[in-house]
Formats: structure tokens, C-alpha cells, sequence
């Protein structure tokens, strides 16, 4: 059986004539009768009488009637739901950010793409950028945002942002007065960081390698306000993004430039490279990448 002769009959059924399914599906009469028939013949029972004036369905009939009526709904939703998607009516996505990201660009990419496809779904998973990278390559997300470099064999990028670090103190350190600092001031210091599923982590510790010395690290934390409480209580000196500097409350807290080099990074959106991406995403990434430039000009301009 197929669809065709479910739908033929189910109509059949609903106008209890064969003619008037006939004038609804567009097709002759001696056309939809054949096609009933030849349910009838592959299923092996009679499923309408056709003795009375009116078509009657038969026991069977009743039977394949119900669930002719689910199949043909199932395949009209079916139908409609893939047109939404295919048109972005429709859609789920599964993102993956850095919790250490503090920058609203995010919030304004997505209100922008919602205002597009408001029925387009956005999940948000927040973790440290390794774990972010290894979920788009297990699969459970679909893209996310990934600190540069990354293996670009595996991976697909669209480059979005460069940030620096800025070193946090609190107000009665010896350094707070400063505005602007060498890395290798801070070798007696004592910090806290970034556990080490955070591409931070490495990143900042490279860095002080390079300055000429091992950072004495006390605590570790993935929450940056937890990170900055610590500092306010005197617990250690810690570095976080630009972005996130801007909810920083300056009177508890200072916020010192590093000099050049100074501990750069670079925010890329990244999804799996020859993976099968969803029509949703690739509208996503496409409508993200028209907002990069803005995004930019913006940061510039401040």
C-alpha cells in the first residue's frame, strides 16, 4: 500500500462518495474507485459497502479508516514541518559558549536572528572552550565558540572578535594605582585561575612562562564573578577578558592593561568540518557572519 491509496480512501470515507473525493483530490471517479480497490484487493478484505447510496464503511474498514487518518496527518505535518525548516520557520540549534566570554554581542546576534525566525529554537550550553570544542566533535552541539587556534583539520571557523586580558587587583594593592603593567611584575604575585578544561588556563600560564616565570596559582575557578569576589577579598590577583571587565564594579576593583604583548585571544565561531549541518545553522552562521563587521566597527569605536 501506499500513501496515495490512504489518502483516496480516508477521502472517500470523509464524503461518503466516491464522486465528491473525486472532485476534492482533482482526479476521475473511475480513478479513486480503482485505486480503493486495489487497497481493498492488497489488504484482503472489503472495507466500504457499496450497495447503499451512501458509501458505509465495514468493520475493517472502521479499522483502517482510524488509522489511514493518523498516517495522512502524520504526512501533511510531516510535509509542513519540513517546508518551515527548510524556509528557517522551524528549527533547533545547540550552541556551545565560553562562560568566561562576557561580551553582549552574543545577546544582540541572537535577538537579531530571533526577530528573523522567531520559532527557530537556541539551546545554550556554557562551559570552558575545550569542553565547548569536544561537544561540536562528539556531535551534542551543533557549533559553539571556541578560543583560537584550534585544529582547523577538524573544525570550520568564522572569526569573530579579538580581546585582550586585563589584570584585576583589589584597591589596596601596591599595583592598583598603575594603569598599565609588564607581565614580568607579576612573578612574586599569587593568582587565581582558570581550571584547565579552560583554554585560559594555558594561555595565561604561557604567557607568564614566557614573562620569565611560574605563576604561583592558589585558587581556581570557572565563575568570573566568583573570580572577582576572590580579589576583592585579597585572595590573589587574577586575569579576565576585556569584556567581562565591564561588569566590574571599579570601586571595588581595579582593572590594569597589560603592556604589548599583553595575553591576546581570539573568539571564533567553529563547527565540525565535512559534518552534516542542519539548514537552522547554516542560516545561523550565515546571518552571524553578515554581523561580524558590526560587531568590529563597534568595538573600535569605543
Amino acid at each position: 500500500m501506499d500513501i496515495r491509496q490512504l489518502t483516496y480512501f480516508a477521502e472517500v470515507v470523509k464524503w461518503k462518495s466516491f464522486s465528491k473525493a473525486g472532485k476534492v483530490l482533482h482526479i476521475t471517479q473511475p480513478t479513486i474507485s480503482k485505486m480503493v480497490k486495489s487497497l481493498e484487493d492488497e489488504m484482503g478484505v472489503i472495507l466500504l459497502e457499496r450497495s447503499t447510496k451512501k458509501v458505509k464503511l465495514t468493520d475493517a474498514g472502521e479499522i483502517v479508516f482510524h488509522h489511514a487518518l493518523h498516517l495522512v496527518q502524520s504526512i501533511d505535518n510531516l510535509e509542513s514541518e519540513l517546508a518551515d525548516t527548510l524556509q528557517m520557520g522551524k528549527g533547533h540549534i545547540r550552541m556551545g559558549l565560553p562562560q568566561m566570554m562576557g561580551y553582549n554581542f552574543i545577546p544582540k546576534i541572537l535577538a537579531g536572528f530571533h526577530k528573523l525566525y522567531p520559532q527557530v529554537i537556541v539551546q545554550i550550553m556554557e562551559d570552558g572552550a575545550r569542553k565547548v570544542e569536544q561537544a561540536v566533535i562528539d556531535g551534542d552541539l551543533d557549533l559553539g565558540i571556541a578560543v583560537l587556534p584550534v585544529n582547523e583539520n577538524i573544525f570550520e571557523i568564522l572569526p569573530i572578535i579579538e580581546e585582550h586580558l586585563m589584570l584585576v587587583v583589589y584597591p589596596e594593592h601596591h599595583l592598583a594605582a598603575r594603569k598599565e603593567v609588564d607581565l614580568s611584575e607579576l612573578k612574586e604575585e599569587l593568582f587565581i585561575f582558570y581550571p584547565e578544561n579552560f583554554t585560559l588556563h594555558f594561555h595565561i600560564k604561557e604567557a607568564c612562562l614566557q614573562a620569565g616565570f611560574q605563576p604561583n596559582v592558589l585558587y581556581e575557578s570557572s565563575q568570573w564573578d566568583f573570580i572577582s569576589e576572590m580579589v576583592t577579598e585579597k585572595l590573589g590577583i587574577a586575569f579576565l577578558p576585556e569584556g567581562t571587565c565591564q561588569n566590574l564594579d571599579s570601586k571595588r576593583i581595579k582593572i590594569i592593561k597589560l603592556k604589548p604583548p599583553g595575553i591576546p585571544r581570539y573568539l571564533a565561531f567553529i563547527w565540525r568540518k565535512n559534518a552534516y549541518l542542519k539548514f537552522v545553522t547554516r542560516g545561523f552562521i550565515n546571518y552571524a557572519r553578515s554581523q561580524v563587521p558590526l560587531i568590529t566597527a563597534s568595538r573600535n569605536n569605543k
